[in-house]
């Protein structure tokens, strides 16, 4: 890891990966498809196996599929795909498109020798039906085919901004979008970070510029502006008159869509414990979260590829990788929001 990690003073300096990007997890490939007419879209995360998978969701309105199937009782070991999509529950209809596409492919479990693929995709959506796209789709809305599509554009960079699940996003009143960052931990441990911002809470601080999450950032990567002096927190919530203008403080008019990647091997627990940790990541980033008019959530997966040790230092591994999913994630917010 000397390429990506640095030794000051005794101190370990922690930098992202290559792309600074989730994909920096090896193993994992991203697609965007995007409907420009409509103004939503489809993002799509590809494992190259069965990846162990958890969700922890938080928001008052979620929007989701194939959730109960990463509880730690239940026995699909690994999932093939997840699908974020806007739309509403019109897009969870983006799912079948990407089911489709890798069962064709081959991708799936088989339940007999010669049986038929059958891919694991967890899937989840936030709202963007208020923006001024055309959503007069009669009764076959496009997500079926924009998650086709997002399997095949899937690769190791992708682009952040208003692309995919992230087109019609917003974060208070301003644009949200996807983003995405990474975090090389120095012992071979990768985390990586994907969401769409879409929140009824606000990434700013109260002068308009200056992003919350602006402690966490590393090399500019969301612009490097810092607040000055006289910039404070006192305002627990973005001017809710202008939010109901705009449609945004109705139940599930929102929701922010995450994903934790990391190349440790975790079990389903473990998992589901990273994903809890995580959140607190996304809570420094936008304020306030997990409202009543939010469906937050965090997906952790685990490619399996780095072994942990099996002994009491155990937990403080899933620690580590727990606190740094936190703060990549309170990253990839502001850096969504920021090339949005």
């Amino acid at each position: 890891m000397a390429d990506t990690l640095a030794e000051r003073s005794g101190v370990t300096i922690f930098c992202p990966g290559p792309r600074n990007l989730i994909t920096d997890v090896a193993g994992l490939t991203v697609g965007h498809a995007t409907d420009e007419i409509a103004q939503t879209g489809v993002t799509v995360l590809l494992t190259d196996s069965a990846w162990t998978a958890a969700v922890d969701i938080r928001g008052g309105g979620p929007g989701v599929r194939e959730t109960e199937t990463l509880n730690p009782e239940n026995v699909v070991p690994g999932i093939h795909a997840i699908a974020l999509s806007g739309g509403s529950v019109f897009g969870l209809a983006a799912a079948d498109g990407v089911v489709s596409r890798l069962s064709e492919a081959g991708i799936g479990m088989r339940l007999r020798a010669g049986g038929k693929a059958i891919p694991i995709v967890p899937a989840a959506v936030l709202h963007d039906l208020n923006n001024p796209g055309d959503k007069d789709w009669g009764e076959l809305s496009p997500y079926r085919a924009l998650g086709m599509a997002a399997v095949e554009a899937a690769a190791a960079g992708f682009a952040l901004g208003s692309v995919g699940a992230g087109r019609g996003a917003m974060v208070g009143y301003r644009k949200g979008g996807i983003g995405s960052a990474s975090l090389d931990c120095g012992d071979g441990i990768i985390v990586g970070a994907l969401v769409a911002a879409n929140s009824v809470g606000s990434p700013y601080m109260s002068d308009g510029e200056t992003f919350w999450a602006w402690p966490f950032e590393m090399d500019g990567e969301f612009g490097g502006k810092r607040p000055a002096a006289d910039v404070i927190a006192h305002d627990p919530v973005p001017a809710l008159s202008r939010l109901d203008a705009l449609g945004k403080l109705a139940p599930g008019g929102n929701t922010t869509l995450a994903v934790i990647a990391t190349n440790a091997r975790l079990t389903k627990g473990e998992a589901k414990r990273i994903a809890i940790m995580a959140q607190d990541g996304m809570a420094r980033a936008i304020r306030p979260l997990h409202t009543p008019f939010d469906g937050d959530l965090v997906f952790t997966l685990a490619s399996g590829e780095i072994v942990l040790p099996d002994d009491a230092s155990r937990n403080v591994a899933i620690t580590r990788i727990g606190s740094a999913a936190a703060d990549t994630l309170a990253r990839a917010v502001a850096r969504g929001v920021h090339h949005a």
